[in-house]
């Protein structure tokens, strides 16, 4: 069944059966410092304006983060006091549900990588580390006092250092970079690809666009479900956000378990994957404790003749 929980992350976990999902995939908030939000905008009609629309007409672009009456803000903050702490509890967890032959996909960047990399080695021992795959895109500003940062880091961990799904044959070709050198066959074939995966952002006027401000990729989550998973496996994403995951889960004849405490993640995902019907839970908040109360015992009464 697919299903869709609107709920902690964590609480969630510990629900979930020991050796019940075949592959986990997350992209955890990258501890950045800032709030993410996605930009939105807007055309009005000028004649001075730098777009042109039907019959010729101009239109001036709007960039805008208003809020309508009724609709979730957008975006969350990206900043943690102690954030491998906040991590360990919920990936120790990921580690304990994975099945034998099961694998983790931790999706980070340059800032916190090497942290993370370390605590994962502690988590799942560092023979289960599989590859660091490098997602690698041009798009975006370009810093003058140094490199432009165009890559994120994914970390591949088995449940099991030798015995692991790796479908090679399931994965999509990439075209020669000099073709002509390897001939006619081999260059309508395409080439697997290495750990380095050159793959576009979600164009920000694209009709994969969902407005959700860290949406990945289709295509890397589809090359992902495709190598690492069978058809009718269990696909987990604990920071789902946009439901990317279960998208590519769902085109691949797999089952998506997705979980967010973000209302508008939920939302977002709800309508991306509506025609999947999956089931949608929410989490009852836990109220605060109540301690019942302390009774106040008196001295004894003196004794009187």
């Amino acid at each position: 069944m697919n299903r869709i929980v609107h709920g902690e992350n964590l609480a969630i976990l510990k629900t979930l059966e020991d050796a019940s999902v075949e592959l986990i995939y997350v992209d955890p908030p990258f501890n950045t410092g800032i709030r993410q939000t996605r930009k939105r905008m807007k055309v009005i009609q000028d004649a001075e304006g730098d777009r042109t629309g039907f019959a010729g007409k101009r239109y001036r672009t709007v960039l805008t983060n208003t809020v309508e009456p009724g609709e979730i803000k957008p975006g969350y903050a990206d900043l943690f006091d102690d954030y491998l702490g906040f991590l360990r509890p919920r990936l120790i967890e990921a580690h304990r549900i994975l099945t034998p032959t099961g694998s983790l996909f931790f999706h980070i960047d340059y800032r916190e990588v090497h942290y993370c990399k370390v605590m994962l080695d502690e988590i799942f021992g560092r023979p289960c580390f599989q590859n660091e795959i490098i997602w690698a895109y041009d798009y975006g500003a370009r810093s003058r006092t140094r490199w432009p940062a165009k890559h994120d880091n994914i970390l591949w961990y088995t449940r099991d250092p030798k015995r692991y799904t790796f479908n090679l044959e399931e994965c999509d070709r990439i075209p020669y970079m000099a073709p002509r050198l390897v001939g006619a066959k081999k260059a309508a074939r395409g080439k697997l690809p290495t750990d380095v995966w050159w793959h576009t952002i979600v164009s920000p006027t694209g009709k994969e666009k969902t407005g959700y401000a860290t949406q990945k990729p289709l295509g890397i989550l589809e090359r992902i479900v495709r190598v690492h998973s069978n058809p009718d496996d269990r696909v987990l994403d604990f920071f789902a956000g946009s439901g990317t995951t279960g998208a590519a889960a769902a085109l691949h004849g797999r089952q998506f378990l997705l979980v967010d405490e973000s209302p508008e993640a939920v939302a977002v995902m709800s309508k991306r994957l509506q025609k999947y019907e999956p089931k949608l839970e929410k989490l009852p908040t836990p109220g605060p404790r109540t301690r019942k109360p302390r009774v106040k015992r008196l001295p004894p009464t003196p004794h009187t003749d």
